[in-house]
């Protein structure tokens, strides 16, 4: 049975991941920060083919991610892919007024928050015969998307969330060249509707967790190092 763990579960695309691949009869370690959302979400998936577990995860915590990391290897499951998809959006200040601090809280959770689980986790990874990582990026992360005047993503001006997500995208990149035999991918779920943008997203989460669901359940010698959304490769 294949095993995955998903940061940012309860609800959103990470809630809609969880439900897709426990439908598939995975077996879904549902990561939370808050154990009573976490608790319930997974509940909430208690009737799928697969086997939905909720682990506490604070991905700006190391001693919740070496927690969870224990709490996987002792499951004695093993660990087949790994959805990096907890986010914020970050403060919601214009471009002028901006300072070095706001930064932070985005960055925590966007960007260290995935390198803090990959390293937690990378040696219960590295065991499975057919390894995957998603990371869960935005087209607000590419320059060229984000400098298209046809694009929606060039109308948004925004220094926190954009640049937290271009620099996940090049931390993806150096994953894939780094560790050969594991899949490491960054995905672009598109403009969807959930708390991250108050709902205000023209995507359903289903449509927008297709892209997740499709590089987590990808061939062996599927793509690495890519950054791909529903219609194919997202420029950078």
């Amino acid at each position: 049975m294949t095993t995955a763990l998903i940061t940012g579960a309860n609800k959103g695309l990470g809630f809609q991941t969880a439900s897709e691949l426990a439908e598939l009869g995975w077996t879904v370690w549902l990561g939370a920060r808050d154990e009573q959302r976490g608790v319930a979400a997974a509940a909430a998936l208690a009737d799928t083919p697969g086997h939905v577990r909720f682990v506490q995860l604070d991905v700006t915590s190391d001693e919740s991610v070496d927690a969870a990391a224990t709490t996987l290897e002792d499951a004695g499951d093993g660990l087949d892919v790994l959805i990096n998809n907890a986010g914020i959006i970050g403060p919601g200040v214009d471009v002028a007024h901006t300072q070095p601090t706001d930064f932070l809280a985005c960055f925590g959770v966007n960007l260290l928050g995935p390198v803090r689980v990959t390293n937690a986790l990378m040696a219960l990874l590295a065991r499975s015969a057919h390894p995957r990582i998603v990371m869960v990026s935005s087209g607000m992360g590419s320059i060229t998307v984000t400098t298209d005047p046809d694009r929606l993503e060039s109308s948004i001006h925004n220094l926190v969330y954009s640049s937290s997500k271009a620099a996940l995208n090049m931390v993806m990149t150096q994953y894939a060249k780094a560790f050969p035999d594991i899949a490491v991918n960054a995905a672009d779920p598109g403009y969807t509707a959930t708390d991250l943008n108050a709902n205000t997203g023209h995507n359903t989460v289903e449509q927008g967790a297709r892209i997740i669901v499709q590089l987590a359940t990808a061939d062996a010698g599927g793509p690495s190092g890519g950054f791909f959304d529903v219609n194919g490769p997202v420029p950078w």
